[in-house]
Formats: C-alpha cells, sequence, structure tokens
C-alpha cells in the first residue's frame, strides 16, 4: 500500500520498556472532547505520546474466509500483466484488491485492472457475494481506503448467485471491467463471497478494448512478488482475529492505549504465495478484521473517551495523513460505524486527536464491555493506536 514504507520498519519498535507517564487532561481539552461530535479532529496538545501506557492483551484467531490481497507489487509498471495468481478451495474468500496502473515509459496509458475468478473444478460453480464494495479507481488513496472500509464493515450479503462453468472464468467485480484506470490511480476492492468449487483467482492489468476473459487467456506474464512497494501479495489461513485485555482498565489508573496492527506485539500474518509457493508475509495486516472486546469500570466516577491519532506522521513524507473507519459500541454516540476523521479526509499530526467515542461510568461501578470492529485502515501508515482517556463528565 502507497503510505507504509518506512513506516513498516519503524512499527515494528516494541515501546514496551520505555517509561511511560501520567498523561492529565487539561480542564480545557477535557471540555473539549466532551463538547466534540463523534469523529471530530480535537486538538491535544502535549497529550498525545508513543509512550502511552500499553494495554496488556491477549489475541487468537477466529473461524473466516481463506484470506487473498493482491498487493505486491502495488505499482504495475507494465501495460499487461498478472499481479497475482492463487487458487481457493470452497467455502468462503475475502479478497482484497490494492492495485495501481503504474506505467509510465515509454508514456503513461490508461489501462484496466481486473479480478477475475475461474471453475477449476468438476461441477458449475455457484458464487453467491457477502460483502462487496466497489470503488471508482482515483489517485486519493486516503479516500478509497477510508470509505472502502466503512462500507465493507456496513455490507450485507446478496441474493444473487451467479454460475460459472467448468473452466470458464469471470470478473469477481464485473464493474471493474467497465472502469478506466489512468496513471498512478488506485483500484480498490474489498470482498468476501461464497464458492462450491475450487477456483483461481486472477488480478491482471491490459488494455481498455480487452475483456477480462480474453485477457486471462493472452497474458501469461506474472510479475514477481516483493518489490519496493506493497504490504504483500498471497493466501492466507488467518483472517479474522479476537482480541481482549488481560487487566481490567480503570479510570483511576489514568490514560491507556491498545496498540495493534504493529508488527512486534502483533506479528504480520503469514501464508503462501501461490506462484512461486514461498511464505508470503502480509505487512500491516490490512484486510483482516479484529473483533476487539475491552473490560473497563470506574473507581474514581469518570467517563473514557476513546480516541486515535496519526503517531507516524513524523516518519517520512507516506505517512503525514492517516484515514481509518471501525465500528464501535454504544456509548454517548450510538452504536455504529464511524470514518475517522468524519467531516475531513485526513488526521495529520498530534496535537490532532480524532474522537470515536466517549462511554458512560456505570452507577455502581461495575465493569462494561467495550467493543471495537477494526481493521487496519488501507493507505495509511501503522500502528493506529486507540487511546482511553479518563474523562470528568461533570466538571
Amino acid at each position: 500500500m502507497k503510505l507504509n514504507k518506512t513506516a513498516f520498519l519503524l512499527a515494528g519498535v516494541s515501546i514496551f520498556g520505555i517509561n511511560t507517564y501520567a498523561q492529565q487532561l487539561t480542564k480545557a481539552q477535557n471540555q473539549e472532547l466532551l463538547k466534540a461530535g463523534q469523529g471530530a479532529i480535537v486538538k491535544l496538545e502535549g497529550f498525545l505520546t508513543e509512550k502511552t501506557a500499553q494495554i496488556p492483551f491477549q489475541k487468537y484467531p477466529t473461524p473466516g474466509p481463506q484470506y487473498i490481497i493482491s498487493d505486491d507489487p502495488e505499482y504495475i509498471r507494465v501495460p499487461e500483466a498478472i499481479a497475482l495468481k492463487e487458487s481457493v478451495v470452497p467455502g468462503a474468500v475475502r479478497f482484497y484488491l490494492y492495485n495501481v496502473n503504474g506505467v509510465k515509459e515509454p508514456k503513461q496509458i490508461d489501462c484496466k485492472i481486473i479480478a477475475m475468478i475461474k471453475n477449476t473444478g468438476k461441477a458449475p460453480m455457484r458464487i453467491k457475494m457477502l460483502k462487496y464494495v466497489s470503488q471508482a479507481p482515483s489517485t486519493n488513496y486516503f479516500k478509497l481506503g477510508k470509505e472502502g472500509l466503512a462500507s465493507f464493515l456496513a455490507a450485507q450479503p446478496s441474493e444473487e448467485v451467479r454460475i460459472v462453468k467448468p473452466g470458464d472464468a469471470v470478473p469477481i467485480d464485473e464493474k471493474l471491467e467497465q472502469y478506466v484506470v489512468k496513471y498512478d490511480e488506485l483500484v480498490h476492492g474489498f470482498y468476501e463471497f461464497l464458492v462450491d468449487q475450487p477456483a483461481e483467482i486472477t488480478v491482471l492489468q491490459t488494455d481498455l478494448k480487452t475483456s477480462g476473459k480474453d485477457a486471462l487467456k493472452r497474458i501469461t506474464n506474472v510479475l514477481p512478488p516483493k518489490t519496493k512497494s506493497g504490504a504483500g501479495r498471497g493466501l492466507y489461513g488467518v483472517s479474522n482475529y479476537h482480541i481482549n485485555n488481560t487487566t481490567v482498565i480503570d479510570t483511576k489508573n489514568g490514560t491507556s492505549s491498545l496498540v495493534i496492527a504493529d508488527g512486534v506485539n502483533d506479528p504480520w500474518i503469514i501464508g503462501r504465495e501461490g506462484t512461486t509457493g514461498h511464505q508470503a508475509k502480509l505487512a500491516g495486516n490490512y484486510g483482516v478484521i479484529y473483533d476487539v472486546e475491552l473490560k473497563w469500570k470506574s473507581t474514581d466516577g469518570k467517563g473514557l473517551a476513546l480516541i486515535t491519532w496519526n503517531s507516524r506522521s513524523a516518519d517520512n513524507q507516506w505517512c503525514s495523513g492517516m484515514a481509518a473507519a471501525m465500528k464501535v459500541s454504544e456509548g454517548k454516540f450510538k452504536e455504529g460505524i464511524i470514518q475517522l476523521p468524519k467531516d475531513q479526509l485526513v488526521t495529520k499530526a498530534a496535537p490532532e486527536a480524532v474522537l470515536i467515542q466517549v462511554f458512560k461510568p456505570a452507577a455502581n461501578g461495575e465493569e462494561q464491555t467495550i467493543k471495537l470492529t477494526y481493521s487496519p485502515p488501507g493507505a495509511s501508515c501503522l500502528p493506529t493506536p486507540l487511546i482511553l482517556v479518563p474523562v470528568d463528565l461533570n466538571p
């Protein structure tokens, strides 16, 4: 993905062992958080730091679909080529398409980037789409990443069932046949579907006049993986994780941070790259869905504000902005999916924080559970820390 080159290396530095310090909101900052709307940017001067005390957590994989991502090479530099070819077995498949028309020599040209699925079984194959997100190509990678993830979280199964004959192939997303992809434009698609026959998924770039079916018959050159850009490609057996804290959060203990998708305390998933058979690593865990449950209580009567920020803004030019989306349980605001930030494209750097939710303490001080559905935001540098800040609800 475009905005995580040096950031991947820097995100792998553990901050366990670094002395943390108590963070406390000023009265003015407390008020600003309470006045802010959900998804709004709030400036917290001198408050945001990577030295925030980390929340200890445990993680385990949960049942999920076979997972394929096409993002290596991110930029397809030749007019015609295969960027990914992977085989799947009957069952559920999650597929994340993240490729860019990178042709600039001898000149920039318009192309098509298409994802095809071929029935490699002996009987007709049925395809049923469970989640479908299709976006027009764009050079605004942040917009595609944020809106695409929000749409994926909200998507509902289709009633349509497509039938593919043995040996035949169809586009996974028929809209990709119609899109014109200009130089440096990203093709971003997020899909989850069921197949009842073994199948082969191929991502290819071709000219505007050639159909995906004809391009699949003609193009044989497969681009090598592990280039200078892109998070990875391949087939992965892990697509979903459950996260929960191992120590109950108490507002009296001050600000704390949940840091996942950092490559160290939460390692990158491992799979296989189909064309070489080599081990594949997905740097960023993009497309992996995290089901997060955090137990908390308030022994001092304070509430909890959940915020995030672009902690990697200083890494390099590619990390200058961050845009995310997630589903969050009810608090001051209703349960639902929120784009972060809500009213503008990205958050840039400290002192900017983005308000996700405010949780009220239980009247009797009992434990409560915060629930989040999170996935590392495409096009943004990682990690995106989730900060839980005690707030005085009656200042």
